[in-house]
């Protein structure tokens, strides 16, 4: 292949891309020999997923104006805020309501008895540290510190990252770093410049059933633009009222605005126009961004991870993979205590993350599945005869040992299969990279590894094959090696560890924006690897913040609201924003696509066609349900002989 073809013609000019090192060196443009023996549509040869934590695409790129020639979905686009990030001239197209849901009335999803917030309740720390400490950080208070937290996963000019963001106020309290946080009106606000992306801050609620809640789904409200009528508007009163649940336990006394430490901060945005996200900014206009992907279960991480590695939802079950009925304070009950404004009778991290949802007798259930059945294409629920599925967080069925994990919320191991059987079957290479896994296997308390977040790690047909587990679930330091020796997988999923993955409270933006920055630049420095690489860098979920996007619902489970999505490769290059419906079963979607691969199973959600979308409304499938493949982020027209047209 001609080398000049590897370089989009829409190369930015504010950057020095790698294509440019690539000519001038002379070197080849395809990867080995070795690497060129799985066949696939395009000349992708490569997949790398980094999967960062907990931000929509309005709290990043609300503001974000893309190259000229492309449009972009928004605040600032849709006149919600101005450029400054002050309220717009459609500001009231966010304005956010308290509810009245008293119990014993039964939980909804679209409480009808609203009125808008005059003034938001004031954002507040929540957990975020208030100084830093070597002995509880983060932040770290010494370099030193910092230097064995980034355990190699940043480059040493991002270290020192690791050592600032403090909030120095008490946690719980009102955040008074953001500018009239005590005065806010109704809708969004911007978080700079009185908190940047450098700092700690609180955590939003994200949780399945407060996630249906604050996205205030109810057809009545249905129009062209926003067919599923998600009006997106509870979002502060569900953070206020019940945040991560009860878990089972009574609402405390004198409970208000304040008790749950969050407040309105599920409204704050950052703002690109004034240089916030400067690195994912930078991708964003020399490469491809979507803005109408989406996290695929609405809720937490743990569930979003599950259905990105199985197209599914796990449930619990016994030993031959079949459902029975979890312990009775692990089920889900979202229904409101007596006498409470919508503080939920069963939830938590502890207990309650079930529920049977094919069951609409079930607390929670009747609601999400009478919203679906009223939608005009009549999206099935998705749900097995007595199937209680997990929503959010529980520990994985395994320990990185492979020994069965017996410890207190553990789903069971899981016999639902995921895209890694998909690539084993067919031969083809793939690896799990979780930075820390290494002292994890090791049962080090102070390992950053996310084991919820391993789809892997829950399930029975990788997980008791020790030489499965040696092969395929490595640490990011596998990870540099394997790019070093020119020995990368045909797929890898990345992981950071808590403390870069960008999660607020735990880690912040910049951290997030470094650890992706060290492994662009390495892949990018092996010309032939960049050659066929595609890098697809995202967020498990929007982690309870606003954003102003069409939701589709596709199932029970989801969607959710948008997140970032923005796709590094010789074959993205020009800054393009892609509208193409979108969400976290796409990617297996594209592995399926580029390598010619059936579905993960018959139900699935790769099963769900590309969508069809019309000129008008791009971001609408008249299809639906239906997610892309991600095909349409890419341009493939760049050979001379056209073999990888779409």
């Amino acid at each position: 292949m001609n080398q000049k073809y590897l370089c989009h013609k829409r190369i930015a000019t504010s950057v020095t891309l790698a294509c440019f090192g690539l000519l001038a060196l002379g070197m080849p443009a395809l990867a080995s020999a070795d690497q060129e023996e799985a066949h696939t549509a395009t000349p992708i040869k490569h997949v790398i997923v980094i999967i960062g934590e907990n931000r929509t695409f309005d709290h990043l790129f609300g503001t974000y104006r893309p190259p000229r020639g492309e449009k972009v979905s928004n605040l600032l686009s849709k006149g919600i805020i101005n450029v400054d990030g002050t309220p717009g001239p459609n500001f009231a197209q966010a304005m956010q309501y308290q509810a009245n849901l008293t119990g014993p009335a039964k939980f909804t999803i679209n409480p009808s008895a609203k009125k808008p917030y005059r003034i938001l309740p004031a954002p507040m720390t929540g957990e975020a540290s208030t100084s830093a400490s070597d002995a509880k950080p983060p932040p770290m208070a010494s370099l030193s510190a910092a230097e064995t937290a980034a355990s190699g996963a940043l480059l040493s000019k991002d270290i020192a990252l690791l050592t600032t963001g403090a909030t120095n106020l008490p946690k719980h309290s009102i955040d008074t770093r953001i500018i009239n946080a005590k005065n806010l009106p109704g809708g969004p606000f911007p978080l700079t410049p009185g908190m940047t992306d450098d700092d700690y801050a609180a955590s939003p609620v994200h949780r399945f059933y407060q996630a249906w809640q604050q996205a205030d789904c109810n057809v009545v409200h249905a129009t062209r633009v926003n067919p599923s009528g998600c009006m997106m508007d509870l979002f502060p009163w569900v953070e206020v009222t019940v945040a991560a649940g009860s878990n089972g336990k009574a609402q405390p006394p004198g409970f208000n605005d304040l008790s749950t430490g969050e407040g309105s901060t599920a409204m704050g945005f950052y703002n690109t126009s004034n240089g916030d996200i400067p690195y994912f900014t930078l991708l964003a206009r020399a490469y491809a961004i979507s803005d109408n992907y989406h996290q695929a279960v609405q809720g937490g991480t743990g569930a979003n991870h599950i259905m990105l590695g199985s197209g599914d939802a796990y449930f619990y079950s016994d030993s031959q993979g079949k459902p029975i009925v979890p312990p009775a304070n692990e089920i889900e009950n979202p229904d409101p205590q007596p006498g409470t404004n919508n503080y939920y009778t069963q939830d938590g991290y502890s207990g309650g993350s079930y529920s049977n949802c094919s069951d609409v007798s079930q607390p929670g259930v009747g609601s999400v599945v009478s919203y679906l059945n009223s939608l005009p294409y009549h999206p099935k629920p998705n749900c097995a005869p007595g199937a209680y599925y997990l929503l959010n967080n529980y520990n994985p069925g395994y320990n990185g040992d492979g020994s069965v994990n017996t410890s207190a919320f553990t789903i069971p191991p899981s016999q639902v299969k995921t895209i890694g059987d998909s690539l084993l079957a067919n031969g083809i290479s793939w690896k799990y990279y979780g930075e820390g896994w290494n002292s994890f296997v090791a049962n080090s308390p102070q390992s950053v590894y996310c084991n919820i977040c391993n789809p892997f790690l829950y399930e029975t047909s990788i997980m008791s094959n020790p030489a499965l587990v040696s092969e395929h679930l490595k640490d990011t330091t596998d990870l540099y090696y394997d790019i070093s020796r020119g020995n990368l997988p045909a797929v890898s999923i990345v992981k950071p560890g808590w403390l870069l993955d960008g999660h607020p409270a735990s880690s912040k933006m910049d951290l997030y924006e470094g650890f992706a920055r060290k492994l662009v630049d390495a892949v990018q420095s092996h010309p032939d690897l960049w050659a066929g690489t595609a890098i697809l860098i995202t967020f498990d979920e929007g982690g309870g913040y606003y954003d102003s996007g069409y939701i589709q619902p596709v199932d029970f489970f989801g969607d959710g609201p948008r997140v970032p999505m923005i796709i590094v490769s010789p074959y993205s290059m020009g800054g393009h924003v892609d509208h193409t419906y979108a969400d976290h079963v796409s990617i297996a979607k594209f592995i399926e696509h580029n390598w010619g691969l059936s579905p993960i199973t018959g139900r699935s959600r790769d099963n769900l066609p590309n969508p069809k979308q019309l000129p008008g409304n791009p971001y609408v499938p008249v299809n639906a349900p239906a997610i892309g493949d991600l095909f349409q982020m890419f341009d493939f027209h760049q050979r001379q002989d056209d073999s990888y047209r779409q």
